[in-house]
This record gives C-alpha cells, structure tokens and sequence, in this order.
C-alpha cells in the first residue's frame, strides 16, 4: 500500500476534510438557455461567413468577366444557337454550286455537340464533296474529256445539294425544339 493513501496521511485528512456535495452553479433550465443561446451565436457566425464568402466570389467573378471578358458558350448541335433558320436558296437541284456553297459558310464549322446520325451524314456528304474535288482538280490538269469534267461537276453539284437539305432540316430540327 502507498503511504500517502493511508488513512492517518496528510493527504487522507485533506481528503476527509473537502465538504460532502456542492451546490451545483446553477439548474438544468439554465443549462438549456445558455445552450440554446450558444447555439444561435454559433448560427449567426456561420450567416456572417456564409454572406461574406458569397460577396468575395461575386466581387471576384466581376473582376474575372471585366479582366477577361465573357467567354463564347459552345456551339451546339448544327447551328441553333448561331445560326438563325434560313431557307436554302431555292430549287436546291438546280441552284448554282456558288449559291449553295455560300448558303453553307454561314455554318459553324465545328459543334461542339452534335446528333451522331446527321452529323455522320453532314461529315459524309463533305468528305465525298472533297474527294470529288480532288478528282475534278486532277481532272482538269490532265485536260480529261469534257464529258467527264461535266459529269464530276454534275455530282459535285448534287451532293452540294443534298448537303445544303441535310443542314437545313438539321437547322429545322434543333430551332422546333
């Protein structure tokens, strides 16, 4: 056994000497309302950082936006957003190549999304466009017949003008929704 935790030790007789039970300092409804009064506190602290935090990332965006300027949202699908609905030039058929090419560089070139199924179209119409290009471009410097110079330029023409059908009903569609 220890020798201070003897029962005739200084320390035993502080010990006996300390009073039974004290008072507590106050009741339970007191204990609720300091409580309760700490909670909101703690609540109008976290308002206070909430309202400031937002004010410091507003003042930052409109510093960001007047430093930098506002960005171009991306161009979706074929052309709702940039490009308003205007009819083909009439008689797709049998209008000029001109016409229609010039009707078609009013298009963005590159969505930034798109419907798989027509741009799989649009991409095909353009990559045979071009290949016929190449063929009519190999064509006149190898002074080819004159009939097969008009039949390229026949096709070249045909495909421009299913292209010119295909973006103006994907226009159609993208503007009806």
């Amino acid at each position: 056994m220890h020798p201070d935790l003897e029962p005739r030790g200084a320390l035993g007789r502080q010990l006996r000497a300390l009073p039974g039970e004290a008072q507590p300092p106050y009741d339970f409804h007191e204990f609720q309302r300091r409580a309760a009064a700490q909670m909101e506190a703690a609540h109008a602290s976290r308002k206070g950082h909430l309202l400031a935090t937002t004010a410091t990332i507003a003042v930052l965006t409109v510093v960001l936006l007047l430093r930098f300027g506002v960005a171009t949202s991306p161009w979706i699908a074929s052309g709702a957003l940039t490009a308003p609905v205007v009819a083909p030039p009439a008689g797709t058929a049998t209008a000029q190549p001109e016409v229609m090419e010039r009707w078609l560089a009013g298009f963005p070139q590159d969505p930034a999304l798109v419907r798989v199924g027509t741009r799989a179209a649009v991409t095909g119409l353009e990559d045979r466009i071009a290949q016929l290009d190449d063929l009519l471009s190999a064509a006149r410097l190898e002074r080819t017949q004159r009939a097969r110079l008009d039949a390229l330029q026949q096709e070249r023409t045909r495909l421009l003008g299913a292209l010119v059908q295909v973006r103006y009903a994907e226009t159609l569609a993208d503007a009806a929704q």
